[in-house]
């Protein structure tokens, strides 16, 4: 079911998911596409710097379905950065593997970071239960959450995601193309299985258990004020 057709959703949970998603579209997912950048460009491979994707502007990596879907479902894409790995000149899997694994953790990074600051926020305003801190809260509770579902979707080891890149480190060649070879019929199978529900289930698991670990861990520093 849609998030928005769940009881319950209020007109406020609607404003702070949405501002929640354009703040990710137009400032994470950005993130996102250039930490894949940058890594490829320090592992020896410069065609997304050539082709002015190691950049943080939004513009070049939006996507409108894939934004769409994030909005919708909490899961989406951007335009993904151009990777030559051919200008691996050694170890060539790892370098791959690494440049995909930037991606999702440039997500995790984002959502720790928001942790800490809604917990500076609750800190700095004595732990208030005041409106506006229950819409600060409600915005930061979808902004880290999506942040979550991104970094973890985009780990499943399935072809085209960052985790099947990074499973590919550990394949041989000849697997990796059979792998490969038939990218849009898994892509297609996910998204029947992530839109019936099949899949949300597990994937919600895991973004629960990340969840919860950041916030622990985010609170850390504040737990000991």
């Amino acid at each position: 079911m849609l998030w928005f057709l769940q009881p319950g959703v209020t007109l406020e949970t609607v404003f702070m998911r949405v501002l929640s998603v354009l703040v990710i579209i137009l400032l994470v997912l950005p993130l996102h596409e250039c930490a894949h950048a940058w890594v490829a460009y320090r592992m020896g491979d410069s065609t997304a710097k050539n082709r002015g994707r190691l950049t943080l502007n939004p513009m070049p990596s939006i996507d409108p379905i894939g934004a769409l879907c994030i909005l919708l479902f909490g899961f989406g894409w951007a335009k993904p950065v151009p990777v030559d790995s051919r200008y691996f000149t050694k170890n060539a899997k790892a370098k791959m593997a690494l440049t995909a694994l930037a991606g999702p953790v440039s997500n995790l990074l984002a959502a720790f970071v928001g942790a800490l600051i809604f917990y500076l926020i609750a800190f700095l305003t004595g732990y208030s239960t005041s409106v506006i801190m229950s819409y600060v809260a409600t915005f930061f509770l979808y902004y880290i959450t999506i942040n979550i579902n991104l970094a973890v979707f985009n780990l499943i080891p399935l072809p085209p995601l960052d985790g099947s890149r990074i499973l590919a480190a550990f394949l041989p060649d000849r697997m990796v193309y059979q792998y490969y070879r038939y990218q849009n019929i898994i892509m297609l199978a996910v998204f029947v299985l992530l839109f019936t529900g099949v899949l949300s289930r597990p994937l919600g698991w895991l973004t629960t258990q990340v969840y919860n670990g950041i916030m622990n861990l985010a609170a850390l520093p504040f737990s000991f004020a």
